[in-house]
């Protein structure tokens, strides 16, 4: 796993095959959510690929700025990786750049933290130009102040070129590993630029369409991805892993009502979500404050359903989005198994729906209450509809709920519940009131 030499460009790569995961348990951590964490971190290592060979959980009761624990507990930590073999340490705390480094030096493996696990898979896992170029921004920003690392680690195992993990020799060297990777930064600052313009002007053309929009969101492994599927046959990949999907879906449903809607899938949230990817996600992530409103997936299995529902809350808070009127889906319900489990989720949320994704279990009522959100930002209208213009009363029947209808010689008058988007464009063929019919 060292590093043979002192190159810019690329590594030799070798390959990371034995993880040992520490747990940190914080002074304002509660122990069983610490331990939570800790099996979250196993789920995120799964996802990677990299198999693990043990773990334990530390008790920091005042951070230290050496190794975030004491002397003592690092080298503990080190002696029990060293049993097991492992030639990686990941923690489940962010680690600062020095103290990686001085983990690094402790144990002689390679140590990184909960943040790099989550970058390397969404690098592993993007598939648009779009999320490719905010996932090396991502990675870039988080590799300028660590260029002294001993390890390239986990990039090395992608044959990985530029970005982290890069190492110098003296400062003159660290100067142009740094000049280097601020180029770089600035470089795929404008690349996405243009993505993003590009994207602007599809979705500007989208929200000139009439549809209104609702954005899936919820704990990354909830189940969004596979409500999609159900609702809208989107055919979007699913995997029983964290960050199955990372690259936004927009699909077309056709609701009870005969309203259309368009259901935006989103990256799932997680604890402790670097700040970077956030920011580098922003844009995957808009289709929550752009929508109408939002449903929110949670996985009704969970023991943890509080905390992710305020990861959830905390990360939509952070988007600008958390005003935003909203649907909660308890998802996996075939999966509990206590029926008394799901009345007491019933109780304590009452305006929530329950469903299967897999199994299709409550997904009528949930397409109903989505018909019935809708209907609350549409207006009864009274049109007459000259004949010349079957299009618009074909129209009207696809996309709204058309109440009455008469065909007279000169027009055809309609009462129709019409979505907010398309009030304007059908201004010219209103009727004052129904005795104007």
């Amino acid at each position: 796993m060292k590093q043979a030499g002192a190159t810019i460009v690329k590594e030799d790569p070798q390959r990371v095959e034995r993880a040992f995961l520490v747990g940190v348990e914080m002074p304002r951590t509660d122990a069983d959510e610490a331990r939570e964490m800790l099996r979250e971190l196993h789920e995120l290592t799964n996802t990677l690929g990299i198999p693990i060979v043990g773990s334990t959980m530390v008790k920091v009761r005042k951070p230290q700025a050496r190794y975030l624990v004491g002397g003592g507990t690092a080298e503990s930590v080190v002696e029990q990786a060293n049993e097991c073999d492992a030639d990686v340490i990941i923690f489940d705390d962010p680690l600062l750049p020095s103290q990686q480094r001085n983990w690094e030096e402790l144990s002689e493996l390679a140590v990184i933290d909960r943040q790099e696990v989550i970058l390397d898979i969404f690098a592993g896992r993007a598939q648009t130009r779009e999320a490719r170029l905010q996932v090396q921004l991502a990675r870039a920003f988080y590799s300028l102040p660590r260029l002294k690392r001993k390890w390239t680690h986990l990039h090395r195992q992608r044959g990985a070129t530029g970005g982290m993990g890069m190492r110098g020799e003296g400062e003159q060297q660290l100067e142009v590993d740094s000049r280097l990777v601020r180029t770089r930064i600035a470089k795929l600052k404008e690349q996405l630029k243009e993505v993003r313009q590009h994207r602007h002007t599809q979705r500007s053309q989208r929200m000139r369409k009439p549809v209104p929009v609702a954005a899936i969101v919820g704990y990354t492994n909830a189940g969004k991805s596979t409500l999609l599927n159900t609702m809208t046959d989107a055919g979007v990949f699913v995997e029983d892993k964290l960050f199955a999907t990372l690259d936004p879906t927009v699909r077309r449903v056709t609701l009870p009502n005969r309203q259309e809607l368009l259901l935006a899938d989103t990256v799932g949230f997680i604890r402790k979500l670097p700040h970077s990817l956030v920011e580098a996600f922003k844009s995957t992530l808009e289709e929550t404050f752009m929508a109408d409103f939002l449903v929110e997936v949670v996985d009704a299995t969970t023991d943890q359903l509080e905390e992710r529902l305020e990861t959830t809350r905390d990360v939509l808070t952070e988007l600008g989005a958390s005003e935003k009127r909203m649907i909660t889906v308890f998802n996996k319900v075939d999966l509990v198994k206590d029926e008394l489990t799901l009345r007491r989720l019933a109780r304590k949320y009452d305006d929530a729906i329950f469903v299967s994704a897999k199994t299709g279990q409550g997904i009528e009522e949930f397409r109903d209450r989505l018909a019935l959100e809708l209907s609350h930002g549409l207006e009864r209208k009274h049109l007459r509809i000259p004949h010349s213009r079957h299009d618009l009363v074909a129209r009207l029947h696809r996309s709204c709920a058309v109440l009455e209808q008469r065909h007279e010689d000169d027009a055809v008058y309609l009462t129709a519940d019409i979505p907010k988007q398309m009030l304007s464009e059908l201004a010219a063929f209103f009727l004052d009131s129904k005795e104007n019919c």
